[in-house]
């Protein structure tokens, strides 16, 4: 089996970016994308905002603290959407082995590449050059033969970065390789590294695959293999989606169950819309709600056959405690479906575009 070639390849700043190019008073200027109320946090940060040690899912508040002349600027999911698409598209042009992560990276298998250069390296260069071409956006690129290694290389040369990884280096690379850095190690879990005195790859490779399955659980494979340039997964070009909804957090909270309801009705409505377009009917469904004092809780119900839309908004509506929301107010509404029927060939069908 031959060794595989894969790019990921990961937009820099994306949302901000995008900010940036259709409005250039805001170019060169600390920007973020996000709301303006108590509550909001930083969806998105330019690279002059992060100066100011701003970045993504930060309160807001305290992303004006750290920078008093922030331009803050609403999402447009819907454009930032539209330049996704139109980037998938460049990647395919390359490869069929695409899979996209979120709006703003994705995985390339290029192994066998439809057009142009057989070097991986190459080809990262030419999709960076044309996603600036054509959407005068930047990337960065990271070039290796697994994605453990590309999603690490595409983070070591931001902005507008390419890193190349090879197989020869891999091995040296990883043990000087901060533990921090290594995807999939979050700051808790370095924190716990840091305790085993483990601060480097060459740290963590001296633990046997047991004594960290002992420290972490089952993730300790994981760790084990990696820190070896083990990564086996494919390029998985689309994925089977566990679950299908969507949730809305509010400005204030809301006491008014009738207000309450008409909230709800329209989570519904999104949650209904985002599962036709998968083609998929769950048998399950689940309202999430969170009061004003941050407690959360899931209610559930399951059916033996799939929902109708009526049934599945009927069944939310009645799964709501309305004594409690009265009491303590509501300050995020979320509806689920689960439990997909799996007999797609009595499914309706329609065409499905690869995202």
């Amino acid at each position: 089996m031959a060794m595989r070639k894969i790019i990921h390849v990961d937009m820099d700043s994306f949302f901000a970016s995008i900010e940036q190019r259709d409005f250039p008073k805001y170019r060169g200027k600390p920007l973020v994308v996000g709301g303006n109320s108590p509550r909001a946090v930083v969806a998105a940060a330019s690279y002059e905002a992060r100066k100011y040690g701003i970045h993504s899912a930060m309160p807001m508040a305290r992303a004006k603290q750290q920078c008093p002349h922030l331009i803050i600027t609403p999402h447009r999911f819907n454009v930032y959407q539209e330049v996704s698409t139109r980037i998938q598209h460049i990647f395919h042009e390359y490869t069929d082995l695409v899979e996209p992560l979120s709006l703003d990276e994705a995985y390339l298998d290029v192994t066998e590449p439809k057009k142009g250069s057989p070097s991986a390296s190459l080809i990262a260069k030419e999709i960076k050059k044309e996603i600036w071409k054509r959407e005068n956006l930047i990337a960065s690129a990271g070039v290796s033969y697994n994605k453990f290694l590309a999603k690490i290389a595409s983070d070591m040369d931001k902005p507008d970065g390419f890193y190349l990884i090879k197989p020869e280096d891999a091995e040296q690379f990883l043990e000087e390789l901060d533990i921090g850095l290594f995807f999939g190690v979050g700051k808790k879990t370095e924190e716990k590294m840091h305790r085993l005195s483990i601060y480097k790859g060459k740290d963590l490779k001296r633990f046997s695959q047991q004594a960290l399955i002992g420290h972490f659980g089952k993730v300790g494979r994981y760790y084990y293999d990696v820190v070896r340039g083990i990564d086996e997964r494919p390029v998985v070009t689309s994925r089977d989606r566990k679950s299908i909804g969507a949730e809305r957090t509010y400005q204030t909270d809301i006491y008014n169950i009738h207000e309450v309801k008409e909230k709800l009705s329209d989570v519904i409505e999104i949650m209904w819309e985002r599962s036709e377009a998968k083609d998929k009917l769950g048998k399950t469904v689940t309202l999430k709600v969170r009061y004003s004092d941050f407690i959360t809780i899931t209610k559930s119900h399951t059916q033996g056959q799939p929902y109708t839309k009526t049934e599945a908004a009927k069944t939310l509506m009645e799964l709501l405690p309305t004594e409690e929301i009265q009491t303590k107010g509501v300050r995020l509404l979320g509806a689920t479906m689960t439990n997909f029927y799996l007999e797609d060939d009595k499914l309706p069908k329609q065409l499905k575009i690869d995202f």
